[in-house]
């Protein structure tokens, strides 16, 4: 298990120079935006306009904080995103357009290289202490907000607000998730 301290991440542009990304973790290590397996990262979404463009690339976007965006699909689909509403996965290669609904968002990406790496992100609210079993390999846990420890494997790892730990385990591994704290848990598996 490794700690990814929010205040040690990687902060570039983005693709289509509208913002800046935070990248909390990628792979390759030290991959470009062209060339990587997978990708999570978090971005703050100031004003209305187009996504980036990843050809070959699927993606789930979900928010983190602010009032909420509208995604426009084409000409046809919209879907209403906030903080409450589960991710969206959706494929990174198609027309979409942002709108935000009152002031910035930031929001959490997660892309993986289709063909190649598939994902999963689900949210969950711990109040206590939970196990879940690994699903990928890696499996992140990314602590929105309050604090987390994460433990498994005789190892463990605490976690303050958009602090993350990456997991490499096997699947079926179990994971103990104990604190009061907002959480994704994104599964990465290769096909």
């Amino acid at each position: 298990m490794v700690l990814l301290k929010a205040e040690d991440y990687r902060r570039m542009p983005w693709k289509n120079g509208g913002g800046e990304t935070t990248e909390i973790a990628v792979v390759p290590q030290g991959a470009g935006l062209a060339d990587f397996d997978w990708r999570v990262s978090m971005a703050k979404v100031a004003s209305d306009g187009p996504f980036s463009h990843f050809p070959g690339i699927d993606r789930t976007l979900a928010i983190l904080d602010g009032n909420g965006l509208e995604l426009a699909f084409g000409n046809a689909n919209r879907v209403f995103l906030d903080a409450d509403t589960d991710p969206l996965p959706f494929p990174a290669d198609i027309a979409v357009d942002a709108r935000l609904s009152n002031g910035l968002v930031t929001d959490l990406n997660v892309m993986t290289r289709r063909g190649a790496v598939v994902h999963r992100v689900s949210r969950f609210e711990i109040d206590g202490t939970t196990e879940r079993q690994a699903v990928g390999s890696p499996t992140l846990v990314l602590c929105h907000s309050g604090t987390l420890a994460v433990e498994t494997g005789g190892v463990g790892v605490n976690l303050s607000a958009l602090d993350c730990a990456q997991i490499e385990a096997s699947p079926e591994t179990s994971i103990r998730l104990s604190g009061k704290a907002r959480c994704f848990v994104i599964d990465i598996v290769y096909e």
